[in-house]
């Protein structure tokens, strides 16, 4: 029996030469893209978000671990993930915290607020689609507890212009933790 492994697809690579300066028209959209949807999530107007991913979506939070210095580049683990999803799975997820009572784990739901920074976009070699990457500190609290939970990340993006309007056509979140001190990740990161 072949053993399934959970390899996300291939990001392009982050050519220095291909980055967008701050001013630039594509940039500014971009921005306003992260930012709103940090808002709709903070918001739990998940719907909405929804409407900004693309149907090819892949959503990935891979493994972390700890290794010496010398071995950086294999400190992801890409086929063990905390979150493997496509559009089809977040929708799911969606239609699970919206339109029913079996989402316990965030019902009452967190209190989250996205801070979305260092954004940098580069140009792929698809005319429609750029590559962003940038961090994000999640706080997030629950029910009257007087401690919330930070999770910090940084994340690579995939966005892509249909129509005029930008799509989250892939993200790989990568989480500062080895080990994730917030008790579930009920929450898009």
């Amino acid at each position: 029996m072949d053993l399934l492994l959970l390899e996300p697809t291939p990001l392009p690579p982050s050519i220095r030469a291909n980055r967008l300066r701050a001013d630039d028209p594509v940039y500014l959209d971009v921005q306003d893209f992260l930012y709103d949807e940090a808002e709709y999530l903070d918001n739990l107007e998940f719907k909405t978000w929804a409407k900004t991913l693309a149907l090819d979506l892949e959503y990935n939070v891979p493994i972390r671990t700890t290794r010496p210095a010398r071995e950086q580049a294999r400190t992801f683990i890409r086929t063990v993930q905390h979150m493997h999803d496509d559009y089809g799975s977040i929708m799911l997820r969606i239609a699970r915290m919206t339109d029913t009572k079996s989402a316990w784990g965030e019902d009452p739901p967190s209190r989250t607020r996205r801070l979305v920074t260092n954004i940098r976009v580069y140009r792929t070699d698809k005319a429609d689609e750029f590559k962003v990457q940038s961090y994000q500190l999640v706080t997030r609290s629950r029910f009257d507890f007087d401690y919330f939970d930070l999770i910090p990340c940084e994340r690579h993006d995939i966005l892509r212009r249909v129509d005029g309007e930008l799509l989250l056509a892939r993200r790989e979140i990568i989480i500062d933790q080895a080990v994730i001190g917030t008790p579930n990740l009920g929450i898009f990161l």
